[in-house]
């Protein structure tokens, strides 16, 4: 009997022990990946896992998108669809057209996805870029009206002419793929930074929230005027501060006004979207820019489980009425 009691006390002991070492082992330190992909730089983290190769697969999605997505690369499926060279709509094409047209209604107009006549005269990216002819803008307007792009049967109609230009929201269905697919895997805390989109996958590893800072508009990146707690949200900010260049002491920005073709112009800086999918933070960032801080706050504080931060040129903060600080 004493031997027995022994056995099972020496057990207890060990599986005590390893229990112990458990709970004491060091999680394992992140893994990251950093590169220029869609005209930005973005940086993956992940916080609970090891294996890389996760990193390169969910970068090379972002190549995968972009050959559906993109205005301007020619063996894209937007690009050939612009061209007249296709009507067919892929799956994910025709959901971002969709969403995309859904938040056209929602702004009154303002989020347009066939802003592409206009948006194409633009190139923030060259390295003198400078405003298009008026004659040009004028040109262009009358063939931006999202009320004339029908979808049926998986394809696309629209007056000869119109181009469309997803780039108010492709960067954050994309966030949302590879959350996706890192969560397939078996991901439950990591970080997607997108250049301005921000989706986070569940907590820390210890189980605090994410830190994710808001950054001053014009001052350096790592300036924050507010740090927001983020558990397993997306949070997305427009500004115009990023894509924009200076012409004659006049500042002009990615952010375009489909009625007019210029700059949006009102007194924001910037927008910061707090949501559960990085799309809707994109579309509503830019919505709320264009309609400005009293329409944008009022669409805001009709939407169940979004939150907002709005930051106007003269650094006023204002936080919609559902905003929960850290």
């Amino acid at each position: 009997m004493k031997g027995q009691i022994y056995y099972l006390s020496l057990a207890s002991f060990f599986l005590f022990l390893c229990l112990t070492l458990s709970s004491c082992q060091k999680a394992p330190d992140p893994i990251t990946k950093t590169s220029f992909k869609l005209n930005t730089v973005i940086t993956i983290t992940i916080y609970d896992s090891e294996d890389t190769s996760l990193l390169d697969e969910a970068v090379s999605l972002c190549d995968l998108y972009e050959n559906l997505f993109s205005r301007t690369r020619e063996t894209s499926e937007l690009y050939r669809i612009n061209e007249g060279l296709q009507q067919e709509l892929s799956p994910d094409t025709e959901s971002l057209l969709e969403t995309a047209l859904s938040y056209s209604r929602l702004s009154e107009g303002l989020l347009d996805p066939s802003i592409g006549p206009v948006s194409s005269l633009w190139d923030f990216h060259a390295e003198e870029p400078a405003v298009p002819e008026l004659g040009q803008i004028q040109s262009a307007l009358p063939l931006v009206d999202y009320k004339k792009i029908q979808i049926s049967s998986h394809r696309i109609h629209m007056d000869q002419g119109m181009m469309l230009d997803l780039g108010a929201v492709s960067k954050g269905y994309i966030a949302d793929r590879i959350k996706e697919f890192l969560m397939e895997k078996g991901v439950e805390s990591a970080v997607i930074d997108l250049g301005g989109n921000v989706l986070c996958i569940g907590s820390r590893p210890d189980g605090s929230p994410f830190q994710i800072g808001i950054r001053q508009p014009f001052a350096g990146q790592n300036t924050a005027v507010a740090v927001l707690s983020i558990n397993g949200q997306s949070v997305v900010t427009s500004g115009i501060y990023e894509r924009c260049f200076e012409e004659e002491g006049v500042l002009y920005h990615h952010l375009l006004d489909p009625n007019t073709g210029m700059p949006c112009e009102n007194e924001l800086a910037s927008v910061t979207i707090i949501s559960d999918h990085s799309v809707d933070g994109d579309a509503l960032s830019t919505c709320c820019f264009l309609l400005g801080t009293e329409k944008g706050m009022q669409l805001i504080d009709r939407l169940p489980d979004v939150q907002a931060v709005f930051i106007t040129r003269e650094g006023e903060i204002r936080y919609s009425q559902n905003f929960k600080a850290s």
